[in-house]
C-alpha cells in the first residue's frame, strides 16, 4: 500500500522505508515546524561523496538527515522524534540524523559533524 504523507512530497520520500516515512510525518505534525530532508536514500557513490559510513542506513532507505540550524527548532524536533518512537538520533550543528536500522545500536543519541 503506497504511503501518502501529509508533510512530504513523493520526491522527498522516494526509496524510503514506509515505517520511517510514517514516523517522520507524525513527528513533523507534533513538532509543528517544517522538516526539510537534506539526505534520504543514497547510492553508494552519493554516500562516498558525503563521507557516509560504509554501512549507512541511508543506503537501505532507513535514514534521513533533517536540516536544523537553531536550538529552538532542534528541541522541538528531537522532542517530537522521541515521542513517535525514534531511538537512534544524531545531532550535528546543521542537521539531525534519524534512522530505524535495527542492525545498529538503539536507544542512543550521538554527536555528529557536518561535512
Amino acid at each position: 500500500m503506497p504511503i501518502f504523507p501529509k508533510h512530504f512530497s513523493k520526491n522527498e520520500i522516494k526509496g524510503l522505508n514506509d515505517q520511517l516515512v510514517l514516523m517522520l510525518d507524525l513527528a513533523r505534525e507534533k513538532a509543528g515546524i517544517p522538516f526539510i530532508i537534506t539526505s534520504g536514500l543514497r547510492t553508494q557513490d552519493q554516500n562516498i561523496a558525503v563521507n557516509g559510513v560504509k554501512d549507512s542506513a541511508h543506503l537501505k532507505g532507513l535514514a534521513v538527515d533533517l536540516k536544523c540550524i537553531n536550538s529552538k527548532d532542534r528541541f522541538k524536533m528531537i522532542f517530537a522524534l522521541l515521542d513517535v518512537g525514534f531511538t537512534r538520533i544524531e545531532i550535528a550543528p546543521l542537521h539531525i540524523h534519524i534512522d530505524i536500522d535495527n542492525t545498529k545500536p538503539c536507544q542512543t543519541i550521538f554527536l555528529g559533524t557536518d561535512n
